[in-house]
């Protein structure tokens, strides 16, 4: 029993120094959008063949003080996430890219108490071990962008025909933008709702200024 306790406790940390330096293979969600019957196109790229715009795009999208949270948290939004939760109001999220990451690579998609309780416990270890600028490379590698798209490369290419090296501001803007329901909004056709947040997402890009710094 002891040794299976110590086991969980040093599995995870041991997977989160191995993907500090080598490339994600697979993850729970794209296991289970394969079973679902969701094709799987990915080809991972490291950090430097990425467009910097899609970067600062998902900064500006889900994130904003990515490169000022030590532990990964946004520890304001989960003050106030807390007080929605106490006055009976629904939350509305605080999951930062660092969480995002954590969730992506290790655990089931949901919002169940548990998986948000392992998520948590995931978020420092991931942030401590790894530079900022790997917790971008590996969330932007295995992040769906939509049914069986995993990752910037496929997705530049499967909505724009180019390789994410070249992705103009615009189109890492309406890459971002579908982030938070890539199963039904997409990059290439995108609806009015999803052209507006893209838009709100390159303006704030030129906004955040030093907010950007680790990623440069």
């Amino acid at each position: 029993m002891a040794r299976a306790a110590l086991a969980l406790l040093l599995a995870p940390p041991l997977l989160i120094g191995t993907f500090r330096f080598a490339p994600v293979p697979a993850t729970p969600l794209m296991l289970i959008r394969s079973a679902q019957g969701h094709g799987w196109e990915r080809d991972w790229v490291p950090l430097s063949s990425i467009a910097p715009a899609l970067a600062e795009s998902v900064v500006a999208a889900e994130d904003n003080l990515f490169c000022r949270e030590p532990l990964g948290f946004d520890l304001g939004a989960l003050r106030e996430e807390a007080g929605a939760w106490w006055r009976g109001e629904r939350p509305r999220g605080a999951s930062t890219v660092t969480m995002q990451t954590a969730k992506n690579l290790m655990l089931w998609p949901g919002r169940d108490p548990l998986r948000k309780a392992i998520e948590a416990w995931l978020t420092p270890q991931v942030a401590l071990l790894w530079p900022k600028r790997r917790v971008m490379e590996v969330y932007l590698n295995i992040v769906e962008f939509g049914p069986g798209l995993y990752g910037a490369e496929a997705a530049a290419r499967a909505h724009f025909g180019k390789p994410a090296a070249a992705l103009t501001p615009r189109e890492a803007a309406r890459l971002a933008a579908v982030l938070p329901s890539p199963l039904n909004w997409s990059a290439s056709r995108p609806a009015p709702h999803v052209l507006r947040r893209a838009a709100v997402i390159e303006r704030r890009v030129g906004q955040l200024g030093p907010l950007l710094d680790c990623l440069r």
